[in-house]
């Protein structure tokens, strides 16, 4: 049956849990409950979800250890997170973790829904954004589908993770592709070995757009690359 999202949901307070995944299911979300911080990621693993939505103190593991262990296997889905408190440390943590909203309970259940929903929004915008098969860098045009580079009448063959690493960077164009998202999307590893491919690789897509120099490559030291495109 199709639903508005698929929301994973780790609670540890049994009555607060079944009350929030009732509510977001009348709402039209599919709710994957889990109240035992230690068996998390092993429910995480078992299926596919659009946001987490993670309680700060539970036992065993606590959420912002499971929100670290999410983004290793899932860079890119929202993280909100529950908690009791208020402290500004907890709160720097959180964002720094990657969270998308930090909610304090208790809170109007009305609010939550709609923050959900523009989340979401936000990332099948990003996702249809993705399916884009032609990108316009300076003066070149980049299929993506075909995998060439065109400047006026000359065409340039590119691999396939060529073509994989410079969506990438056209899809974050201007700002930072990080090193490990690309790797891990590409190579699915983040090794010294991996990273010294890709490094190969920038080099050769830096050649490709040599003859605009409005077009560079950047590399941001210990973070990753940024494709900056100037004016004419």
């Amino acid at each position: 049956m199709d639903t508005n999202g698929r929301i994973f949901l780790v609670e540890d307070d049994k009555n607060f849990g079944m009350v929030l995944k009732s509510y977001l299911e009348i709402n039209g979300y599919y709710v994957e409950l889990v109240e035992d911080g230690g068996r998390a990621i092993q429910r995480f693993h078992e299926d596919v979800f659009d946001i987490c939505i993670l309680d700060v103190m539970l036992p065993k593991k606590d959420g912002f250890t499971i929100a670290k262990e999410i983004r290793m296997i899932n860079d890119d889905i929202p993280l909100f997170f529950l908690t009791a408190k208020t402290l500004k440390e907890d709160i720097i943590k959180g964002f720094n973790l990657g969270a998308d909203d930090y909610i304090t309970k208790p809170f109007d259940s009305d609010v939550l829904i709609e923050k959900i929903k523009a989340i979401l929004k936000r990332n099948r915008n990003k996702k249809n954004a993705s399916s884009v098969n032609e990108y316009k860098i300076g003066k070149y045009i980049f299929n993506y589908k075909l995998r060439t580079i065109i400047l006026e009448d000359k065409k340039q063959k590119i691999s396939p993770r060529e073509g994989e690493l410079l969506k990438l960077l056209c899809l974050s164009e201007n700002n930072l592709l990080s090193r490990k998202k690309a790797l891990l999307t590409i190579w699915g590893d983040d090794n010294y070995f991996t990273t010294r491919s890709m490094d190969v690789f920038i080099t050769k897509l830096r050649k490709y757009f040599k003859d605009d120099p409005l077009i560079e490559i950047v590399n941001i030291h210990g973070s990753g690359y940024r494709l900056m495109v100037g004016d004419d």
